[in-house]
């Protein structure tokens, strides 16, 4: 498949809007969130997928071997 290349115009605000292919294709909605993975000079768009929250609170005992002060890496 080709690429395909859209343009957008940025706001004073830094709001943009995605064009409509962009959204189709990502299925994008009102609403739905959008991850900005960037690397060097490029950005990557794509949609966020929601953190099942009942999964993260099942394992979350499981991950106590990486909660310590020498696990802190900020």
């Amino acid at each position: 498949m080709p690429k395909k290349a859209y343009t957008s115009s940025v706001s004073s605000k830094g709001q943009t809007t995605l064009p409509a292919a962009v959204r189709k294709l990502l299925r994008v909605q009102s609403g739905d969130s959008i991850l900005y993975e960037m690397e060097k000079e490029a950005v990557r768009i794509r949609k966020a997928t929601p953190l099942d929250l009942s999964w993260a609170r099942a394992v979350e005992s499981t991950l106590t071997k990486w909660n310590g002060p020498d696990d802190d890496d900020l």
